[in-house]
Order: structure tokens, then sequence, then C-alpha cells
């Protein structure tokens, strides 16, 4: 049976096991050499399959996001090591293509975390991070239908919502930077306005891990140039790109929302122009959605 179609508690049960028999044969584990780190909202869903879909790519074990760098950093390295494949299924599979394996996990919240970039910069200090970025206003508001959707936000009015931004997230940033076993469930859920502010993200990513091991994709150069971006990507993870490319298709994606409130969009758009404006520098050319 399918561990995706199992009922909840029977899947609960799966993973509790797997976990504990991952955490036992730890040492013998691959761990990742690249994170697609973010943004959320961005079509991170669509890249990690696209990337679990390469010939010499193996993804993690159970699920796509492990937030081990994030909300279960507490749990240690034996329990992070748990999520992906044995170093034995690697060394099949390099036999096999003649290159080098590669495995990885995608947890978006890595990029807003205060903790979670000096945490890979130790853990993980040659891996590389994979950012996606898209039309800020447009990322905003489908998290906040995100949010509505999974329970986690219960003001259903996005300019609402955004109003109530600030008190939410007051001093928020600040605590968990300071404590490690702080969790700020409005920081993580209710960060609609802050997440589209890229560039100061990508800064404070960059001051850790170095700016080198950064790569940032404007998520709708992905969905309609998907092939020139993967060999893009490919290249910068150090994938060879002369196997099979995957099918490309657009998953956990809303369409542009025309009922936005005219008046807020257009307060939002300028509100992150200076913010696009330093995403130019890291893309090194205006990004998409300022071009029309």
């Amino acid at each position: 049976m399918d561990v995706r179609n199992m009922p909840a508690p029977m899947k609960r049960v799966v993973h509790l096991g797997t976990r504990s028999y991952g955490r036992l044969t730890a040492p013998g584990r691959m761990i990742p050499s690249f994170l697609i780190c973010g943004g959320q909202r961005c079509g991170t869903t669509s890249m990690y399959r696209a990337l679990a879909a390469h010939p010499v790519v193996l993804k993690a074990v159970l699920h796509k996001g492990v937030h081990y760098f994030d909300t279960s950093y507490e749990r240690g390295p034996s329990w992070y090591k748990a999520h992906f494949p044995m170093v034995r299924r690697g060394a099949k599979v390099a036999e096999r293509y003649g290159v080098p394996v590669q495995t990885f996990e995608s947890s978006p919240y890595y990029m807003y975390h205060p903790q979670a970039a000096a945490r890979i910069a130790v853990d993980l200090p040659n891996a590389r991070l994979l950012v996606l970025v898209r039309d800020p206003v447009e990322r905003a508001y489908s998290q906040h239908h995100h949010e509505v959707a999974r329970g986690f936000e219960t003001e259903r009015d996005f300019g609402a919502a955004l109003a109530l931004e600030p008190a939410r997230l007051h001093r928020q940033e600040e605590r968990l930077a300071a404590d490690p076993s702080y969790y700020s469930f409005a920081h993580q859920h209710h960060a609609y306005r802050a997440r589209g502010e890229y560039a100061r993200y990508l800064g404070m990513m960059a001051q850790h891990v170095g700016r080198e091991r950064i790569h940032v994709v404007e998520s709708e150069r992905f969905f309609t140039e998907p092939e020139e971006v993967y060999d893009e990507v490919c290249a910068f993870l150090g994938l060879p790109t002369y196997l099979e490319r995957p099918p490309f298709e657009r998953h956990n994606a809303r369409p542009r929302q025309a009922d936005m409130d005219p008046g807020l969009r257009r307060e939002l758009s300028d509100y992150y122009q200076s913010h696009d404006e330093a995403l130019a520098r890291w893309l090194s050319r205006t990004p998409v959605w300022r071009r029309t």
C-alpha cells in the first residue's frame, strides 16, 4: 500500500518506525549536497519534483520538507540523517551513471528563520542553496489563501491580515534569533508582507554561507522557460544536463488573483519597489514582474 494513501494514524506509525530505523542507520546515510530553502509560495514544490526526477538525485526518504534547520534542530543530526537514502543505494546509482549522486530536501522556511543559515553553514559546509522568488504581491496573496485553507489563518480578509501583521510579528524575529528553543507560529505562518523582502533574507543567508553558494530563480521564468532554467540550476548544482530532462509541470501554484483590491495591489507594489531593486542586484537584471 502506498504510504501517501494510508489513513493518517497508520501513516504516523509508519513514519515513526522509519525514522527510528533511520536513526539507527544514520552513519550509513547520505547528507544533502543542496537544499531548496525558499521562498514560500514561490514554486518550490515544482522545482523539488523536477530535481527529484533527475537520474542521479535521490530525494529525502519520507517527505520533501524535513524542517530540521528551522523548527526541529533540537532533534539532532542523527534524526536529520534518518530522512535520507543509504550511502550504498547512492553508490549503486553512481555506478550505473558514472557520476556522483546527490540528495536534498526542500524546506522553504529555512530562508526566513533567523537561525537556519548559521546552522546550515556549520552542519552542511559545502551544501548549495537554491532559492525561488516570484512577484511578491502575488506571493503574499497566495500565502494568505494557503494559510486560510490549511486552517492556520482565521482572518479571511487579506487586507485585514496585512494590517494585523506588525502586531503579530512584533519582536518575533528578535526572539527567534536570541533563543534557539523559541518557536513563533506567527513568524512561520503570518508574515505575508515580510516574506517578499527577498534581498534582505538573501543577504543574511550570504553572511553565513557565502553568496557563491546561493542560486536565485524567478519562478515566473521557471514556469515559462523550464528547460533553460532547469539547465541553469543543474549547472549550479554540478548535475549533468546530458541526461534526460523530466517532464515539467506546475504544482501547488495558484493563478494570478484578479479579485485582489486594486488599491491594495498598488500599495503593495509600491512597498516592494525598493526591495525589488535590491533583488535586481542578485539577479543581475530587473525582476520579471517589474518588466511588465
